[in-house]
């Protein structure tokens, strides 16, 4: 019984803290993989593109990896999340989570 215990607390630590990626590594891996579309700072080139600044975590990396796995649908998405590890999915999360949306939101001058 406390071998059952001491393994599922394992593989339940590493789970939680295997969702929080490197910032980092993150922000490394949005320049090769993710910046042409989404932009580095996850505001998107244009409004086709989804924002991802400040988007939370666990939502965009359960995307790509349903992009990956073929669960959501989009092609273009799909080639790219299939080049992607778990880790580099978990990394590109935190980094595009930590990123606040920079528009101009009010043009009245202050």
């Amino acid at each position: 019984m406390k071998h059952i215990i001491f393994i599922s607390l394992t593989l339940f630590t590493s789970i939680v803290f295997a969702a929080d990626g490197d910032v980092a590594k993150g922000k490394a891996k949005a320049e090769q993989v993710c910046k042409t579309c989404h932009g580095m700072d996850g505001v998107g080139i244009d409004n086709s593109y989804p924002k991802l600044a400040g988007q939370y975590a666990d939502y965009i990396e359960r995307a790509l990896l349903d992009y990956r796995a073929g669960k959501r649908k989009n092609p273009i998405m799909a080639g790219f999340a299939a080049t992607l590890t778990d880790e580099d999915i978990a990394n590109v999360a935190a980094y595009y989570s930590t990123l606040k949306e920079n528009r101009l939101t009010d043009l009245r001058l202050k």
